[in-house]
């Protein structure tokens, strides 16, 4: 069993920045392809980034490009999403996420493990 805990989330003006970080199992981080999602009251939970095994791919959501950087450090067992120039629309609860799968997937279904979330909110 993977177990996920997210921390870093908080409230945060427009413009601003926030990191997140989500401490993996120990020695499960580099199995693992991993994701930040993300779900706003109301709406439905969406891929804001992935990140491969390895580090040497990633993803991102067309609404988060050029403003939120995901990273991971496998020696710490952990994975990170930096956000910058945050926008209202940001405001969200952000759930880290694990996929065994062969390639990263961008649909909550391809994840089994999860986080417990981390509320951002992001104010005018």
């Amino acid at each position: 069993q993977v177990q996920l805990v997210e921390s870093g989330g908080g409230l945060v003006q427009a413009g601003g920045s926030l990191r997140l970080s989500c401490a993996a199992s120990a020695g499960t981080n580099n199995r693992y392809h991993m994701g930040w999602f993300r779900q706003a009251p109301g709406k439905e939970r969406e891929l804001a980034a992935a990140i491969s095994r390895s580090g040497g791919s990633t993803y991102y959501a067309d609404s988060v490009k050029g403003r939120f950087t995901i990273s991971r450090d496998n020696a710490k067992n952990t994975v990170y999403l930096q956000m910058n120039s945050l926008k209202l629309e940001d405001t969200a609860v952000y759930y880290c996420a694990a996929t065994p799968r062969l390639v990263i997937t961008t649909t909550s279904d391809g994840y089994d493990y999860w986080g417990q979330g981390t509320q951002v909110t992001v104010s005018s």
